[in-house]
């Protein structure tokens, strides 16, 4: 059986014979198709936020796996949730077949070797209570497939990412989450459509998850994690609005909160020092919002 992502696509048949311009309109008119083919994943997306939620509470993490691409874009997904959320770096964890090198170059075979999967996530110490997504275009993926076996064996609970219809890998997991995006402009070239639909997929889960989680206010980035003079910047903007109060009062307030922006709002709006404004967020979950309430 030809999988839809290896078909030939139609409407770019003679993509070889177009003027630049034309060729720029035949891929934006089907990653125009991308995001309709997600929004009929919604549900199976909101169901997989949840159990993500889940274990994170109890103390659980989150595995993405993937090969080529899809690895690449786990792992992208994961590292970014870092800086923007301040997320523990082991909270959320990409794994690529082939190990690291794999992300800037290919490594032949990787893919196909479901019992590599099996080492890294021993090494990882999974364990039940973690959540493992694996990530595969075609939804065939031996290493990806391997690597939801395995899960299931430790009583993790698994979700998968796949762009064709009723593949092996969304069939073995929990959750299946599969967009059908039919043909590639380039035949079987699945970072084009296919990488898109799973960026998407994996940014929704994640800041989605992030959401729920408390580390975020209205849509501002409370949890932000101050590296730099730009996110120095952004912070100090955050505690003013937040907190109701001038540009010198925030620096203050920041450094005295250990540049975290939650605790400094808290500070100043409840008018307590840090320790006791990193208590009142614990009680709440970490959710400023139950703590400060509502702030025009």
């Amino acid at each position: 059986m030809t999988l839809k992502t290896e078909s030939d696509n139609p409407n770019s048949r003679r993509i070889d014979k177009l003027a630049t311009g034309d060729i720029l309109a035949v891929i934006n008119a089907e990653d125009a198709k991308v995001a309709l083919a997600v929004r009929q994943a919604l549900p199976q997306i909101a169901r997989a936020v949840d159990v993500v939620v889940d274990a994170l509470k109890g103390g659980g993490r989150l595995f993405y796996l993937g090969a080529g691409t899809s690895g690449r874009l786990g792992i992208l997904d994961a590292v970014e949730c870092l800086p923007t959320f301040s997320a523990p770096p082991d909270l959320i964890q990409g794994l690529i077949a082939g190990g690291e090198g794999a992300f800037t170059r290919a490594v032949e075979g990787a893919e196909d070797d479901p019992a590599l999967v099996e080492r890294d996530l021993e090494a990882r110490g999974l364990r039940a209570g973690d959540v493992v997504c694996g990530i595969a275009a075609s939804g065939r993926t031996p290493y990806v497939i391997g690597g939801l076996r395995y899960a299931r064996e430790r009583e993790a609970r698994t979700i998968a990412i796949a762009c064709n219809p009723d593949s092996p890998l969304t069939e073995l997991a929990d959750i299946g989450i599969s967009v059908d995006l039919g043909p590639e402009v380039i035949s079987g070239s699945t970072r084009m459509k296919a990488g898109s639909a799973q960026k998407m997929i994996l940014n929704m889960l994640s800041t989605a998850t992030m959401v729920r989680l408390g580390k975020v206010y209205g849509n501002l980035m409370v949890d932000v994690k101050v590296t730099n003079e730009k996110l120095m910047r952004r912070a100090n903007r955050l505690v003013q609005r937040l907190g109701g109060t001038d540009e010198a009062r925030a620096r203050q307030l920041l450094e005295l909160a250990e540049l975290e922006v939650k605790t400094a709002v808290v500070m100043q709006r409840k008018r307590v020092d840090a320790e006791g404004a990193r208590h009142l967020l614990k009680l709440a979950e970490g959710k400023l919002r139950d703590v400060i309430g509502d702030v025009d």
